[in-house]
């Protein structure tokens, strides 16, 4: 297995819409890197809340939990201290069939102890990504929009999987943005 260069990504990994890196006064950076894609968190975000007393349960997830807050186009969201909330990507993603793409968080985020995951995205998964994040500080947090949040690093199999996230139609295949938990 090996990691994909910035040429690597441009050439096999549809990224839409796809942008260069370089350096962008007064923001977090995004699009391609040495080894990588930094991604855009957007302007939806479902932060969580207690007003309803709702139970965080993955089998059965009441949308309750969560209050739908938009960003202005290049505003910011807060999320309390102790908190967690989901966005989507500005970038929709198709994976490769040969490739596995893992995220991390941007370290510009983790030193103000922001954390960012994000499950694997599967060979031939395609899609916004949902991304998940938590203030784990006692303070609320800025998170920008249409700014960098996470990098996206992709793996190159030496041969081609068995089977694919599509083969398996994957219950978050194509999903369309920010996308709830749900178990099949």
């Amino acid at each position: 297995m090996g990691i994909l260069s910035d040429r690597q990504i441009e050439k096999h990994v549809r990224i839409e819409p796809f942008e260069k890196g370089g350096k962008r006064p007064s923001m977090v950076s995004y699009g391609v890197t040495s080894y990588g894609y930094d991604v855009r968190v957007g302007t939806h975000f479902k932060v969580f809340t207690n007003v309803n007393s709702s139970i965080v349960d993955p089998k059965n997830f009441d949308p309750r939990s969560f209050v739908d807050v938009h960003a202005e186009k290049n505003g910011y969201i807060l999320i309390p201290p102790n908190s967690f909330a989901l966005c989507e990507t500005v970038e929709s993603f198709e994976v490769p069939r040969d490739v596995l793409a893992i995220c991390v968080g941007k370290s510009t985020y983790a030193r103000c102890g922001i954390i960012v995951n994000v499950t694997p995205l599967e060979p031939e998964w395609k899609g916004k990504i949902t991304i998940e994040i938590s203030n784990t500080t006692p303070l609320p947090a800025k998170i920008y929009a249409n700014e960098g949040i996470a990098q996206i690093i992709f793996l190159r199999g030496e041969e081609v999987c068995e089977k694919s996230y599509a083969d398996k139609r994957g219950k978050y295949q194509d999903q369309p943005g920010l996308t709830l938990p749900k178990v099949d």
